[in-house]
């Protein structure tokens, strides 16, 4: 094989991963880092918004302030991608197991799109029953 063929190749392989990684798997990976401002870069203008057994609409700045708190009295540890639903153009659906030093939480959400970026416009952070 010749060596100016080689930087396409490596492109063909990588493509998939590129690909691949959409909002959900983006939402989920700024979520194992605990990332709340990262996070509410993709909430909507209002976030209806579960906390255990606390639920409510919020605002998008109020939601961060939520997640913030959440983060910092659960440092994410692992995120594991439990269902995913892709299929709608215009709604995308995720339900993560984030693994945490006080436990493990199961966290889901909702994105509608809303001119081209999908919004969060719904998450619940409940106790995993295992």
């Amino acid at each position: 094989m010749k060596l100016h063929r080689l930087p396409l190749l490596t492109l063909l392989f990588l493509l998939p991963v590129i690909v691949k990684a959409g909002p959900i798997e983006t939402i989920a990976e700024l979520i194992k880092r605990g990332n709340a401002h990262e996070v509410a870069t993709y909430f909507s203008a209002s976030v209806d918004f579960t906390m255990m057994k606390d639920a409510g609409i919020y605002s998008k700045a109020q939601a961060e302030l939520i997640l913030d708190k959440f983060f910092k009295e659960h440092k994410p540890q692992e995120v594991k991608l439990l269902h995913k639903v892709s299929s709608n153009a215009n709604y995308n659906y995720g339900v993560l197991i984030l693994s945490t030093d006080k436990g493990k939480y199961r966290v889901a959400y909702t994105l509608r799109e809303v001119g081209k970026m999908m919004e969060i416009i719904e998450m619940r952070i409940e106790t995993e029953k295992t």
